[in-house]
């Protein structure tokens, strides 16, 4: 039997226990290229899932970090915007004489200012990645985190009992407790819209498509093709993140287009399933218990002599 905790996986519900006729797994596309900020799908989200304004109670509260008021994933915010300030070489572009007093970049090698820059922002909408194989679903004691028939990973509410081991189970850091509730929350990828044939908020009311949603499988082959005419285009940073499925979480349901280090928007360079391990644990562990078993009858045994 092959190991069902990492590797790559091509059907997830299958594997869960869904018939064979079952859904086909979608997921998002993050076109993080074409993100410009404006925060709709953290509002959509919020409105279509009642989610509270804040997870601190003070509503408005704001973080002093740029431009960001939410901070972070978590339990009451399934959808994150980051903005990430950059100061980058500035960008030299063909320029056309309009018989104006010049307003061009600065020539640096006279000037003695060193090399000219200029500032850029770098905007992504962060979400649950929805795992092939998610570690929060592996460790819930009570069954509250199921795979659904479209592979995507959802918290049954009222089963949670608030234990929180999914928490430091995600290797992304989404999953979270809500104060003054105990129980764990998370994106739903709007289940119940899926199960309307609508897509998810989120995807719904980005203005610029950079939240794209659909089979999984499609959206792939579509980010490969987006990655490709970046790079033709001179774009040569533009790199997938989560699309992989021999990655260490067997490829994210939710994956992204980004234009620097994945550790710029605050995601792990190498995420890898917390659950991995157990089976090779628990063999060591079975041995060393042997062992110890071992050693205790053999000193039984000659004290007896």
């Amino acid at each position: 039997m092959t190991n069902r905790l990492s590797g790559p996986l091509p059907d997830p519900s299958a594997d869960a226990g869904y018939p064979p006729d079952h859904p086909e797994r979608v997921g998002f596309f993050t076109d993080t290229s074409v993100c410009i900020g404006c925060k709709a799908c953290e509002v959509a989200c919020k409105e279509w899932n009642a989610l509270p304004s804040e997870e601190a109670g003070i509503p408005g509260d704001l973080t002093g970090m740029s431009y960001d008021n939410t901070g972070g994933l978590g339990a009451s915010t399934w959808r994150h915007v980051a903005f990430v300030e950059q100061t980058v070489p500035a960008q030299r572009s063909a320029t056309v004489d309009l018989g104006m007093p010049s307003t061009g970049l600065p020539d640096a090698a006279n000037d003695g200012r060193g090399d000219a820059t200029e500032v850029r922002w770098l905007m992504s909408s962060d979400v649950c990645k929805h795992c092939t194989h998610a570690a929060c679903l592996d460790v819930c004691p009570t069954g509250a985190l199921i795979r659904t028939e479209y592979g995507t990973v959802v918290v049954q509410n009222d089963v949670c009992n608030g234990c929180g081991y999914c928490i430091p189970a995600c290797p992304y850091g989404v999953i979270d407790q809500r104060p003054g509730d105990g129980g764990a929350f998370k994106c739903t990828m709007c289940h119940d819209r899926l199960g309307a044939g609508l897509m998810p908020a989120c995807a719904t009311a980005c203005p610029t498509e950079s939240i794209q949603f659909g089979p999984l499988d499609e959206l792939r082959t579509r980010a490969a093709e987006r990655v490709d005419a970046l790079h033709a285009a001179g774009v040569t940073d533009a790199r997938l993140y989560g699309h992989d499925p021999n990655d260490g979480v067997g490829g994210d349901g939710a994956f992204f287009l980004l234009l620097d280090e994945p550790e710029v928007y605050g995601l792990p360079p190498d995420p890898v399933v917390t659950t991995r391990d157990l089976p090779s644990m628990w063999r060591h562990a079975g041995a060393a218990a042997a062992a110890v078993a071992g050693v205790v009858v053999a000193a039984f045994l000659g004290a007896r002599r």
